[in-house]
């Protein structure tokens, strides 16, 4: 009896002995894929699509949207990268830009607000004519101090990486030098927004809707006079060569009109990012970027205007008579808006103040 006791005993025991190792085997052996699972998730590469409207030779794509790919994929330690898409390549126009990084067909874009009527209301005082420095970094820092004060509200949808200035936008023409508001007048022009085309139609100009791929051919067959465009886009779409004259006021006056420049992201994909991810993304954006975006556009200003002037292009400078007479001229654009602004609940008087308080700020920096 004794015996069967015992042999019971150890019958019992033994299979408990063998069960640890057992159990810990099988929970290894549920655990390790899953951690090579995670560790394989975390190695893999977060690649960005981005996309925006130039040409892969223009001054935007070779002088911010690569160096920024190039910093975030080195201070991510090659754990983020982007794959860029330059003149629209994932389809589209600019205008449906904000769509597609907003819906994920694109994850970082490079497009003007102005492109979306109505979307971005209070950024739109940005757009109003006589407001901002006409320098690339002096703008592009003014818009930025004044869309974080006044308009994130219009970027709920987005992750806002930074809007900067486009430039100045001068007026080119073909065969017409252009002195005064009166040798606007009867000219058909190129507006790259609704806001210049309400400029160019208070100076008795036939403002015309062009997208920027058509604007050399349109000059070069009669279609238009000239353009509207930033100096640092003439080159990028060959408008130099089919223009002579290029207008501007002087350099300690605002300029004629701004065109703001939105780069934005996903907010989802933002989101999805690891910690040390979305801290690359912000050291990257924000200021910095705005900074760097400007740069570029003040280098690319200085570049084109060099170009322009030994091909034998001439830069127009108009006097103050005249520039006063613009600005008088022109005024109806911004009262106008206003009224609109309080119609859509905001208050157009405040914003319009704001932008040409931020603006004065900058002018001359």
């Amino acid at each position: 009896m004794k015996s069967t006791r015992k042999h019971k005993l150890l019958s019992t025991a033994t299979p408990r002995w063998h069960s640890t190792p057992n159990r810990m085997l099988a929970g290894l052996t549920l655990a390790l894929p899953a951690l090579f699972g995670a560790a394989a998730t975390q190695a893999q590469t977060v690649t960005l699509k981005y996309s925006h409207f130039l040409p892969a030779n223009s001054g935007f794509n070779q002088k911010v949207a690569l160096p920024w790919c190039a910093a975030i994929e080195k201070d991510s330690g090659g754990k983020m990268k982007c794959q860029l898409y330059p003149s629209l390549a994932l389809g589209g126009t600019p205008a449906q830009l904000a769509d597609q990084v907003k819906n994920g067909v694109a994850d970082v874009v490079w497009t003007s607000p102005s492109y979306s009527t109505g979307r971005f209301p209070r950024t739109e005082a940005l757009e109003l004519p006589f407001t901002l420095p006409g320098d690339g970094l002096a703008a592009s820092r003014a818009m930025w101090d004044y869309v974080q004060q006044h308009a994130m509200a219009d970027f709920k949808d987005f992750k806002l990486l930074a809007i900067h200035s486009g430039g100045n936008s001068v007026i080119s023409t073909a065969s017409k030098p252009i002195l005064s508001a009166d040798d606007i007048k009867g000219l058909k022009l190129r507006s790259p927004s609704r806001f210049a085309a309400l400029f160019l139609s208070s100076l008795g100009s036939t403002p015309v809707n062009m997208p920027l791929a058509q604007v050399t051919e349109g000059i070069s067959k009669g279609v238009i006079d000239g353009a509207m465009i930033p100096w640092e886009v003439l080159p990028a779409i060959k408008v130099d060569e089919v223009t002579k004259y290029h207008m501007e006021g002087m350099a300690h006056q605002p300029g004629f009109i701004q065109t703001p420049m939105a780069v934005m992201m996903n907010k989802a994909k933002y989101d999805s990012l690891a910690p040390e991810l979305k801290a690359v993304i912000d050291k990257h954006s924000g200021s910095a970027l705005v900074d760097l975006t400007g740069k570029a556009w003040d280098e690319g200003i200085a570049d084109t205007r060099k170009k322009l002037a030994a091909q034998g292009n001439k830069t127009l400078v108009i006097k103050d008579a005249d520039y006063n007479a613009l600005k008088k001229t022109t005024a109806s654009v911004e009262a106008d808006w206003i009224k609109q602004a309080n119609a859509r609940g905001l208050d157009g008087s405040q914003l319009a103040a704001a932008v040409h308080g931020i603006g004065s700020k900058y002018l001359g920096k």
